[in-house]
């Protein structure tokens, strides 16, 4: 009788990677359809999986169903891993449990806990018992990735290094020629090619004698290719500098302002990714960079070339100290009590609207913009809060912003993006065990002067 299941040496090697795997690994559409085209996974194993909430239960779900799959499964799934951009899970499986042995593995992880509550407990309850019959009790005790003891030094400068999922590499979805004419007389010209120029500054590595209080940003290299490749796909230049001094950051701003090329595209975008305050970011040097003084360079008066033209700002650093322990939901209706992003303006509105029809005949002046506007800027963090960053995976606001842009930029404006992606941050949680920093959350925010949608109408180009 010929065996129906996964070869046995092949089911050792997903239970040895199974609690890594539930916590690395990324189910996405692209993998489940690599898996269903080599008839591995049914269309009903396929909607049942993808229905699950997180992707940590949409992995759990996957490598419980893979062992019963036959014993083409465990290829198809490595094939499946190196199509997706997952190569190093692909290796992890592959390697010997004699190496294991050797090896002091840097971290340990489990799955996610479920949510607190009634529910949650049973739920949790029986994972628990799924988790002793699949992961071998071997496992040494999770820890914490990247919390060194020399954290208490300074908290103000620092984001916090968690565990989190990869990022996705799903290619931009392009927008449809219908979707552009109903919607291109109501937002942005976003007609040009490229679309804009794109600036990202990512701070990684900082000078241990000038900032020694400031750690290396591990993770923050993946961010910054995250950055470079997305906004790439969405046809924008884009421009990478990374570990600069506070001065550095000062001049490559400047000179990014100055650039001829603004002209003749219709956006622009900055990314900023270092430790940070309230306010402000590090450089290399330890000195800070006002993000004030930012904003200022891209206004109506210092970057004329950029009037009337929406300017993107992304900014992951910490914004204070405070560590966001969450609360625990109460039963019933989901509720908010999310922190408005707007700043009232004192009463102001109306009183140059006033002046300029008092001075309106006079000769025809030309028409007037205010000091700053037509910009979008998202925060990683709300004030006062620390930022999360994974060592390998990068940033939690990141990782959900390119996430949005790749799936969602096609028909959604940039502001709603933005809601998405806080929707997105909100439901993420810390994993690290053990830590103060266990099951903690954050939350971002965006601010806007937009004065129309902004769409980014990818892969578009109008005939004329």
């Amino acid at each position: 009788m010929l065996e129906c299941g996964m070869l046995e040496q092949d089911k050792r090697a997903l239970r040895r990677r199974s609690a890594i795997l539930c916590k690395q690994l990324v189910v996405d559409e692209l993998l489940i359809q690599s898996l269903q085209a080599d008839e591995i996974l049914t269309e009903s194993m396929a909607e049942s999986i993808m229905a699950e909430q997180t992707s940590h239960k949409r992995s759990w779900r996957l490598l419980l169903l893979l062992p019963k799959r036959g014993p083409r499964a465990f290829s198809s799934f490595c094939s499946a891993l190196r199509e997706t951009e997952q190569q190093h899970l692909c290796e992890l499986l592959a390697q010997s449990p004699e190496k294991d042995s050797r090896e002091t593995p840097v971290e340990t992880i489990q799955p996610e806990e479920e949510p607190e509550g009634n529910a949650g407990r049973v739920v949790r309850q029986t994972t628990e018992k799924k988790r002793e019959r699949f992961v071998e009790s071997s496992y040494r005790l999770p820890t914490q990735e990247g919390i060194a003891a020399k954290r208490a030094r300074t908290h103000e400068s620092m984001e916090f290094s968690l565990d989190a999922d990869s990022p996705i590499n799903t290619p931009v979805l392009p927008c449809t020629p219908d979707f552009y004419l109903s919607h291109c007389q109501q937002s942005y010209r976003m007609t040009s090619s490229p679309r804009g120029l794109a600036l990202v500054i990512s701070n990684v590595t900082f000078d241990p004698c000038a900032a020694t209080d400031l750690d290396p940003r591990k993770g923050g290299e993946v961010d910054d290719e995250v950055l470079r490749k997305v906004f790439t796909e969405l046809d924008y230049s884009v421009t990478v500098n990374r570990d600069l001094t506070a001065q550095g950051m000062r001049t490559c701003i400047e000179n990014f302002c100055r650039r001829s090329d603004h002209r003749t595209t219709d956006s622009c975008v900055v990314c900023l990714l270092s430790h940070g305050v309230e306010g402000a970011i590090y450089g290399t040097d330890g000195q800070l960079l006002q993000l004030d003084w930012v904003f200022e360079s891209f206004d109506n008066a210092h970057c004329p070339l950029l009037q009337n033209k929406p300017k993107m700002f992304f900014i992951q650093a910490c914004r204070g100290e405070e560590m966001d322990c969450g609360v625990e939901q109460i039963d019933g209706p989901a509720r908010t009590c999310s922190p408005s992003c707007e700043q009232r303006d004192a009463g102001r509105e109306g009183q140059g609207d006033a002046t300029s029809r008092q001075r309106g005949d006079l000769g025809r002046p030309r028409i007037k913009l205010p000091q700053r506007s037509d910009m979008i800027c998202g925060f990683a963090s709300l004030k006062g809060t620390a930022a999360m960053r994974n060592t390998k995976r990068g940033s939690w606001f990141i990782q959900e912003l390119n996430t949005a842009l790749r799936l969602h930029s096609r028909d959604t404006h940039l502001a709603d993006i933005m809601v998405q992606v806080n929707g997105r941050i909100k439901e993420r949680e810390g994993y690290a065990p053990g830590t103060a920093h266990h099951r903690c959350k954050e939350m971002s925010e965006f601010t806007s002067s937009l004065c129309k949608d902004l769409y980014l109408f990818p892969k578009y180009q109008p005939q004329y």
